[in-house]
């Protein structure tokens, strides 16, 4: 890939990452749960995930559900249920009556859980594969080894949301040191799953593109 290409692509998808979507939520909320372990978790599984649709797109699979309305409706069901099923639990949760309490009964993070949740997450959005499969052909240059275009993408991919979800949690962690009072994390977890909710009720009104 040339250097010129990769720097639009890396430009344009860092465009499409700042904005907060479910995988954003899901790792704020588990750093927020579990620390740094449920930061790391999280982001192993998204990439994971990242990893597999990137695959499914060289192999030509992205275009085939594009093509399927019965495929896309059944993964967005899937994933609209997952993402609305993540808010009310986190709604429902019991939360501590002081940030000390917070910090003391941090519940102990279960890493195959959490990755296994994050994959979930992202693997059950379609409009991740769609969105992939308009998105990196068009960075494609004939005449070149196509395995290391696309692993020069998934590189610069994983390099671009390490760095932002790491951006997000740790402005929201450093924010809520800093607060007082616990209400105030509590008000930032019950919004998270809000969003949540949210945003499986947008994904189940999206319409294949």
């Amino acid at each position: 890939m040339a250097l010129h290409v990769w720097f639009i692509f890396s430009v344009a998808y860092l465009i499409t990452t700042l904005s907060p979507g479910p995988n954003v939520l899901l790792v704020i909320r588990n750093t927020l749960r579990y620390g740094a372990r449920g930061t790391l978790a999280t982001l192993a599984g998204n990439l994971a995930a990242q990893l597999f649709v990137i695959v499914l797109v060289a192999l030509g699979v992205g275009a085939l559900v594009a093509a399927m309305p019965m495929a896309f409706l059944a993964m967005k069901l899937i994933g609209a249920a997952y993402l609305i099923y993540i808010g009310l639990v986190q709604l429902l949760r019991r939360q501590g009556v002081s940030s000390t309490a917070m910090q003391a009964s941090m519940p102990r993070v279960s890493s195959p859980k959490v990755f296994g949740e994050a994959l979930l997450v992202s693997i059950s959005n379609p409009k991740t594969l769609i969105f992939f499969s308009a998105f990196l052909p068009q960075f494609i240059e004939p005449g070149r080894s196509l395995f290391t275009q696309f692993t020069v993408m998934y590189l610069t991919i994983a390099l671009i949301v390490v760095t932002v979800h790491c951006m997000y949690c740790l402005s929201l962690s450093r924010l809520s040191k800093q607060l007082s009072a616990s209400r105030w994390v509590v008000a930032i977890k019950r919004a998270s799953g809000a969003l949540f909710i949210g945003l499986g009720v947008k994904l189940l009104m999206a319409r294949q593109v």
